[in-house]
């Protein structure tokens, strides 16, 4: 018998881009990698025009804070970016690193930290240490990419329960608690603190609770939560009161620390099983000095100033209390992240989009099919401490004047705008 085989090449070059991939010929550079330029912060530049931004996570406006600036260019004077040269266990150990950690865990109000090089590879790592393949795990239907693409690395059975909904949760808990005892196995619960598209929260107090009836562990991702959430920016379970009944806390420093990397927490013993065991780690080399030791500097700031939390809430009470003023939908949002939603298909998102940034300055991620049903846009905004109220009201109007467009079938009635050179522009 001959097998016909299939050249890997040729069939991924017929289904070049992927769902999203394929349109990368007339979104590149605009829609997909638009390449924002200058100081990070509220106004920047977009090809060549000046735009009120609201598409960076940059939440208590660090980013280009004067001392954490300061910081980050002694770090890399001081150390330069080699250095620490090897990973963590081998060679790339430092004071700093471990001062980090304590100061982390301290923070967020446990035991201990280990720092993370990235983000989303480390909550891989995370649920990879954390299960066997008898173990059984009950995730959030809205749980981010990170959490889903470490779930496919499970050997074992998982269950999904509807989003933020405790009697789904309450039923796949049952039956993963059934397959576990007959497995010999335990259940792990994943959820988020923030969730980063429609800014609802999960129901960190209702499934602790869940605690009495179940005997489960708690894995929260509070990447949107870190800085925002809770006194003085400890996060979602700390908002919920509820910090000792999540058993192992993930935070990413590329929100609020406006850095990069990330740390999980928990008791002691085992985030010393995870420094001996989790694999992205132990065969990568140690997150750079420079890095590190603008984290201390991020974080000192955050402890040491509230008033950049409550002014980041001041222009996030300002925008959704605006938005819902003027009629529009943000959701169920308790959050920072702001979602609009609207009604249309990829034509008129296209040409919302273009007005919005070429007539209006104003630069916000769009969110359409195949990432959300057909028939639907979100334009996801992102408050900071860095905005003011005239931003504000300024991007009311301007969603104001699009919205209209919209709803008359204006965007409707004009084909996709042309490309040109200098950028998209309407017909």
């Amino acid at each position: 018998i001959r097998y016909v085989m299939v050249d890997i090449f040729e069939r991924l070059e017929k289904n070049a881009g992927g769902p999203i991939g394929q349109y990368m010929s007339y979104a590149h550079g605009y829609f997909a990698f638009p390449k924002l330029e200058g100081e990070i912060g509220p106004h920047m530049v977009f090809r060549g025009k000046k735009m009120l931004n609201w598409s960076l996570n940059n939440y208590l406006g660090l980013a280009n804070h004067p001392e954490v600036r300061k910081a980050d260019a002694e770090g890399a004077a001081q150390f330069g970016m080699a250095a620490p040269m090897g990973a963590r266990m081998m060679s790339g150990q430092t004071v700093y690193h471990e001062r980090l950690e304590r100061e982390l865990a301290e923070f967020v109000g446990k035991e201990d930290a280990f720092l993370l090089n990235f983000g989303y590879q480390g909550m891989l790592s995370i649920i990879d240490c954390l299960l066997t393949p008898r173990d059984v795990v009950v995730y959030d239907a809205e749980a981010h990419a990170c959490i889903i693409d470490g779930l496919r690395m499970h050997k074992g059975k998982r269950f999904v329960f509807g989003h933020n909904d405790m009697d789904s949760l309450r039923l796949q808990l049952q039956h993963a608690t059934d397959l576990a005892e007959e497995q010999k196995g335990g259940v792990l619960v994943i959820t988020e603190g923030v969730f980063g598209m429609k800014g609802d929260l999960g129901k960190l107090d209702q499934i602790v609770a869940l605690k009495k009836e179940f005997r489960f562990r708690l894995l929260v991702d509070d990447a949107h939560g870190f800085g925002t959430m809770g006194p003085g920016g400890r996060g979602t379970a700390a908002h919920f009161g509820v910090a000792d009944g999540v058993d192992v806390l993930f935070n990413t420093f590329a929100k609020s620390m406006a850095g990069i990397g990330a740390f999980v927490s928990g008791p002691r013993w085992l985030i010393n099983l995870f420094r001996y065991n989790m694999r992205s780690q132990l065969y990568a080399k140690s997150l750079p000095m420079p890095m590190v030791i603008g984290a201390l500097k991020r974080l000192e700031l955050i402890r040491n100033h509230p008033e950049y939390q409550e002014k980041l809430w001041e222009i996030v009470r300002a925008l959704q209390s605006g938005l819902k003023e003027n009629g529009f939908n943000i959701g169920v949002t308790n959050s920072p992240v702001t979602p609009v939603f609207m009604k249309g298909g990829i034509p008129e998102a296209t040409n919302l989009i273009v007005d919005l940034r070429e007539n209006h300055g104003v630069f916000c991620s769009i969110v359409v099919y195949p990432v959300i049903p057909k028939g639907e846009i979100i334009l996801r905004v992102i408050p900071t401490a860095a905005h003011t109220i005239e931003d504000v009201n300024y991007t009311l109007e301007a969603f104001k004047s699009v919205r209209d467009k919209l709803e008359s079938g204006y965007y409707a009635s004009l084909p996709i705008p042309e490309r040109a050179d200098e950028g998209f522009k309407l017909r």
